[in-house]
């Protein structure tokens, strides 16, 4: 994300939809703490960010509503959260009107089928407990099934030159206990259904979810595909 908003040392960015903050750290060592701003509507979130990146000006709020100045920012990113928001249009508009002229606005979602961790786990749930599936939009579970949409959002809200593009991510887990905890810990809309169910229906997820991963037994690596999209803010008209 930050190869592709192209940021430099210095740079006044802002992060929406900062989570637990793991891209505004990154960005705090690029640019400067000083010169990193960042939003989430959880407060549990928020937090958790401003431990992470004590002297960062993070704030509780929405994409949707912005609480920042017009042209503000040299860059504003959104990393996978922009399919999350109530309303990507009204957030897009948002995210420009922060952004100075001829600044950068990026961000990236998940590929709807090539994200094995999430895919594995909705096709579980949808499954073995579908009402609890069909209480999460399709667009809250993984990723974008059209990343088109990505273009259109980004081309509605004014902004020129985008580009859309993809690129794959790796992790690696000690073992499939690691990559369960999240979900243990009811961590964004999967854990939270997770933990909706029953402890007996649990137990089922958690051991389909293994089948379909290959049923790992010791370390092993998942691969997954990223969607981005980058725009730039035209020139103010001033007449």
């Amino acid at each position: 994300m930050i190869s592709l908003a192209a940021l430099e040392p210095g740079d006044r960015v802002l992060d929406v939809g900062c989570g637990t903050g793991q891209l505004t750290a990154k960005l705090a060592e690029r640019v400067g703490v000083e010169n990193v701003a960042a939003i989430d509507p959880s407060k549990a979130f928020v937090e958790a960010c401003r431990k992470r990146v004590a002297s960062a000006d993070v704030r509780v709020g929405s994409a949707e509503a912005l609480p920042f100045a017009d042209a503000e920012f040299d860059a504003v990113l959104a990393q996978l959260v922009i399919q999350l928001v109530d309303d990507p249009s009204t957030a897009m508009r948002e995210m420009a009107r922060v952004a100075r002229p001829g600044a950068p606005v990026a961000a990236c979602v998940w590929d709807d089928e090539d994200m094995p961790l999430l895919r594995s786990f909705w096709d579980a749930i949808g499954a073995i407990a579908p009402r609890t599936a069909a209480s999460v939009e399709a667009r809250a579970q993984v990723g974008l099934a059209q990343p088109t949409a990505l273009r259109s959002w980004w081309e509605a809200a004014g902004l020129g030159n985008v580009v859309t593009g993809d690129f794959d991510v790796a992790a690696d887990y000690p073992a499939f206990d690691d990559l369960w905890s999240p979900f243990e810990a009811g961590v964004g809309q999967s854990g939270g259904a997770y933990t909706s169910l029953d402890p007996e229906l649990r137990a089922e997820v958690r051991a389909d979810v293994h089948r379909r991963l290959g049923s790992p037994d010791g370390p092993f690596r998942l691969v997954a595909k990223v969607r981005s999209v980058r725009g730039v803010v035209p020139a103010r008209d001033l007449n």
